[in-house]
C-alpha cells in the first residue's frame, strides 16, 4: 500500500525558483567588494571554483532526494545513514550554520539600508550593525507569528531580482573596461594561491540549493526534476555570478569597489555612459540595485530562520535535541522557542561579529561543507549497505568517485578559512559531540544503517571497528507503541487522534491494523489469493490513518490482518507487534463479537497491555471528564488525559463520587490523587450521589469521558453488566474505556474478588 503524498503541483520552474531565490541574497550582494579586496580580479574564478564544489555535492544531493523524497534536508540523509552521533554533528552544524548566515544576510541588509537611511551608532555597535539588529529581530517576529512567503511570491521575488540584475549586466557591459578589470598589478595580484582562500570566503553564496530536496515531495516527476532543478540552478546562479563580478569589476577597479554595498557602486557607474547624460539616473540605478539588495537578503534571511526551525523539529522528534524546543504557540502556531533561541543567537552573532562580515560568510560556510562531507559518505554508506528501501531515481554519475571527491572537496576547503572560523566550527562539533554523549545517546533509538552494517558483518570485521560502532551506539529505547484496531471507517479519525496524541506524548509509533473479518466456510489461505480486492477496500482506511496520524508529526505503520475472529487477531496482533496500548472501537457487543465461546476464551488470558475502546464516532476534543475511584486502570485514564491535555491543549476535568457526608474526605482523596498523577491543575469535583446518575450528569457537559475499568472481572462485568459498560451506553458524550493489564489470578479475571 503506497503511504500517503503531498499533492504534485510543483513544477520544473517553480523548483528552480526555490534554489536561485535562496543561493542569490548577500552573496552577490555584498561579497565582491570584500573578496576582490583579498584576492584581486581574479576572485571571478574564485566564484566559478565555488559553483564547481556545490555542484559535486548537488549530484549527491540530488540522488538522497530522490531516493528520499520525504526526508527534509542533511540532517536526515545523515542521521539515518550514519547514526545520531553524525546526526548530531549535522544538526548542530546546520542550525549554528543557518544561524551565522542568518546574521550575514542581516549585516547585509544592514549595509543596503544604511544606504537609504542615517543609523546611529550605539555603544560599540556601528550603524550598519543596528540596522543588521533591527532586521534580525523584524525577520524573527514575522517567522513567530507565522507569516511566510508562498511559492508565488518566491516567484514575484525571484523574477524581480533576475530582471534588476539583467539590466544591470547589460548597462554594465557598456560600461565595462578591459583594463579596468586587469588594473595595475594584473588578474592575479596577490597570485594564484588567492583563488581558495577567496573561494571559503564566497562559498556561502551557494548556500541553498539542497533546500529544493525538502520540497521533492510535492514535485512533478521528481526522479526528473529534482536533479535538474537542484544542478540547474547551480549552474545558473554560477554564471550569473560570474558574470555580475565580472561586470563590476570592470566598471569599478577592484581597490575602489564597496566593502558595503558593491552592486549599487557599480550600478550608479554604469547607468550614465551607456544611457547617456540623463539627470538622476546613476541615484536611480543605485536605489533600484540598493531595494534589490534588501529584497533578497531579507528574503534569504527569512528563509534560513525558518529552515532552522523544521532543523530542530526533526532533531526533537528524535530526541537529539528536547522536544521543548518544539512547542507550538497557541495562537501562532509556531515553534516559538525554537525560533527565539535561534533569533537571540542570530542577534549574538551580529553584535559580537557583525564588524568583520567576513567571519560570518566563512563560519557559515565551514559548518555547512562539514555537513555536505557528511552527506557524500552517507551516501557511500546508502549504497555499500544495500539498504532495500534505498532506491533512488538518479544516481550519481561516477560512483563512488563523485561522493568522494564531494567529501574531500567539502573539507578540504575549509582548510581554507582562517583560524577563528575554524576554531569556531570545531568547537560547534566538540559540542555536539559532547551533546550527543551527554544528552542524546541515553534517549535517541535510531541507529544508522552503519551501525547496524557493522553488526551484521561483526565476524568479518577488525574488533577496533565493531568496538567503536558499539562505543557510539544509541543507548535509548524505542517509544512505545499505539496500536489502532480499525474496522469502521466512521471511527477512524477519532481513534488515530486518540492513538497519534498518545504517541506523541510519549515519543512512539502508531500501529493501525485493519482486521478483515473472512467467514469460517471460507479459508484465509482463500481469501489471501483474493486480497488484492481485500486491500483496495482497506487502503483507503489506511490511507486516511495515516493522514490523521501527520496531525501528530508521529511513525505510522499500517497492515491489513485476515482473521475469522476479528477480536482474537487483535490480541494476536497486539502482542505480535509487543504494542504497549491498544486503542479500538466500542461496538456495542461486549468485546465478542456476539462469539460466547471466543469471549470465555480470551478471558482466560491476561489483557496483553493497555486496552482504550471508544464508543463515539466524532471526536472533537475540548475538555475532557476523568472520574476516579482509584486502582490500576484509573491511573491509565490519567496517564491517557494528560497526554491529550499536552498534545491537543484539553481542559481536564476530575471526578469523584462518594456517599453523603462523606464530601471532605472524598475531596482530600482527589486532590492527593490529582497531585500524585501530574493533575494538580484539573478542575476537582466531589459530588455526593449515585454514581451512575453523576456520572451522566456530569459527562453530557464535556467532549470525552474516560472511565476506567473497575475491579470486578472482565466476564462479570459483560454477563451481569458494570458501571463502565452501563456508562457507555447510556451517554451520548463519546466515552473512553480505559483498562490496564492486572495480575489478578483466573478466578479473579473471571468472576471478581468476593
Amino acid at each position: 500500500m503506497s503511504d500517503e503524498e503531498l499533492a504534485k503541483d510543483l513544477g520544473l520552474v517553480s523548483a528552480m525558483t526555490i534554489g536561485i531565490g535562496t543561493m542569490i541574497g548577500a552573496g552577490i550582494f555584498v561579497l565582491p567588494g570584500v573578496a576582490a579586496n583579498a584576492a584581486g580580479p581574479i576572485v571571478v574564478v574564485s566564484f566559478v571554483v565555488g559553483g564547481l564544489i556545490a555542484m559535486v555535492n548537488a549530484l549527491s544531493v540530488s540522488e538522497l532526494g530522490t531516493a528520499m523524497p520525504k526526508a527534509g534536508g542533511g540532517y536526515y540523509y545523515i542521521n539515518r545513514s550514519l547514526g545520531p552521533m553524525f546526526g548530531s554533528i549535522a544538526g548542530m552544524g546546520d542550525w549554528m550554520g543557518l544561524a551565522f548566515a542568518s546574521a550575514f544576510y542581516c549585516i547585509g541588509f544592514g549595509q543596503y539600508l544604511a544606504v537609504f537611511v542615517p543609523l546611529p551608532e550605539v555603544a560599540f555597535l556601528n550603524p550598519i550593525q543596528m540596522g543588521a539588529l533591527l532586521a534580525g529581530i523584524v525577520f524573527v517576529g514575522v517567522n513567530l507569528v507565522g507569516a511566510k512567503e508562498t511559492g508565488g511570491v518566491q516567484n514575484v521575488i525571484v523574477f524581480v531580482l533576475l530582471s534588476i540584475l539583467t539590466a544591470f549586466a547589460l548597462a554594465g557591459f557598456l560600461s565595462f573596461d578591459y583594463a579596468t578589470l586587469v588594473g595595475e598589478d594584473g588578474l592575479a595580484p596577490f597570485g594564484t594561491g588567492a583563488i581558495l582562500p577567496a573561494t571559503a570566503l564566497v562559498f556561502v553564496s551557494f548556500l541553498g540549493y539542497a533546500k529544493i530536496a525538502t520540497v521533492a515531495e510535492e514535485l512533478k516527476n521528481p526522479g526528473r526534476n529534482l536533479p535538474i532543478a537542484i544542478i540547474g540552478s547551480v549552474a545558473i546562479v554560477t554564471v550569473i555570478y560570474a558574470i555580475l563580478v565580472t561586470t563590476m569589476l570592470g566598471v569599478v577597479p577592484w581597490p575602489d569597489l564597496s566593502l558595503d554595498a558593491p552592486v549599487a557602486q557599480a550600478a550608479s557607474l554604469s547607468f550614465p555612459s551607456s544611457i547617456g547624460p540623463i539627470g538622476g539616473v546613476a541615484a536611480a540605478a543605485a536605489a533600484v540595485m540598493t531595494g534589490g539588495a534588501l529584497l533578497a537578503t531579507a528574503s534569504s534571511a527569512n528563509a534560513s530562520i525558518l529552515a532552522s526551525a523544521r532543523i530542530n523539529f526533526a532533531m526533537g522528534r528524535d530526541r537529539i535535541v528536547t522536544n521543548w524546543l518544539n512547542e507550538i504557540h497557541p495562537d501562532y502556531a509556531t515553534p516559538y522557542r525554537s525560533i527565539l533561541l535561534t533569533g537571540v543567537l542570530i542577534l549574538v552573532f551580529i553584535a559580537a561579529l557583525g564588524r568583520d562580515i567576513a567571519v560570518l560568510a566563512k563560519a557559515a560556510s565551514v559548518l555547512h561543507l562539514i555537513v555536505y562531507a557528511l552527506m557524500n559518505v552517507g551516501l557511500i554508506v546508502f549504497r555499500e549497505a544495500d539498504v532495500p528501501e534505498y532506491d533512488p531515481d538518479f544516481t550519481v554519475p561516477l560512483y563512488p568517485i563523485t561522493p568522494l571527491v564531494g567529501a574531500v572537496l567539502s573539507l578540504g576547503l575549509v582548510a581554507f578559512m582562517d583560524g577563528l572560523e575554524i576554531a569556531l566550527s570545531g568547537g560547534f562539533v566538540v559540542a555536539a559531540v559532547a551533546w550527543y554523549f551527554l544528552y542524546a545517546r541515553s534517549r535517541t533509538p535510531q541507529e544508522g544503517v552503519l551501525s547496524d552494517y557493522v553488526r551484521r558483518r561483526e565476524a568479518d570485521l577488525p574488533d577496533r571497528v565493531v568496538d567503536a560502532a558499539d562505543a557510539v551506539a544509541p543507548t535509548g529505547t524505542e517509544g512505545p507503541t499505539i496500536m489502532v484496531a480499525l474496522a469502521n471507517p466512521r471511527t477512524e479519525s477519532a481513534l488515530v487522534t486518540l492513538a497519534g496524541a498518545l504517541a506523541q506524548h510519549e515519543g512512539g509509533r502508531v500501529l493501525a491494523t485493519h482486521v478483515v473479518t473472512v467467514p469460517d466456510q471460507t479459508s484465509l489461505s482463500a481469501a489471501a489469493e483474493n486480497r488484492d480486492r481485500i486491500e483496495a477496500s482497506s487502503e483507503e482506511l489506511l490511507d486516511a490513518a495515516k493522514a490523521d496520524a501527520e496531525a501528530f508529526d508521529v511513525p505510522i505503520e499500517t497492515r491489513t490482518i485476515l482473521s475469522h475472529r476479528a477480536f482474537d487477531a487483535v490480541f494476536d496482533a497486539a502482542r505480535t507487534n509487543d504494542a504497549d496500548t491498544v486503542v479500538m472501537g466500542y461496538g456495542g457487543a461486549r468485546f465478542a463479537g456476539g462469539r460466547a465461546e471466543a469471549a470465555l476464551e480470551e478471558l482466560a488470558h491476561d489483557l496483553p497491555c493497555d486496552f482504550l475502546v471508544l464508543d463515539g464516532r466524532d471526536l472533537e476534543l475540548s475538555d475532557v471528564l476523568v472520574p476516579t475511584a482509584g486502582g490500576p486502570s484509573s491511573d491509565l485514564s490519567a496517564e491517557v488525559a494528560g497526554a491529550l491535555r499536552e498534545t491537543v491543549g484539553v481542559d481536564v476535568s476530575l471526578l469523584h463520587v462518594v456517599d453523603p457526608g462523606e464530601e471532605a474526605t472524598g475531596r482530600e482523596f482527589l486532590n492527593d490523587w490529582a497531585a500524585g498523577h501530574q493533575l494538580s491543575d484539573a478542575e476537582i469535583h466531589v459530588e455526593a450521589g449515585d454514581v451512575e446518575t453523576v456520572i451522566g450528569r456530569f459527562g453530557e457537559e464535556y467532549s470525552l469521558v474516560i472511565v476506567g475499568a473497575t475491579d470486578r472481572g472482565l466476564l462479570s462485568r459483560i454477563v451481569r453488566g458494570s458501571l463502565a459498560f452501563d456508562t457507555i451506553e447510556a451517554l451520548e458524550t463519546p466515552v473512553l474505556l480505559a483498562e490496564r493489564p492486572s495480575t489478578r489470578t483466573l478466578r479473579e479475571r473471571l468472576f471478581g474478588r468476593r
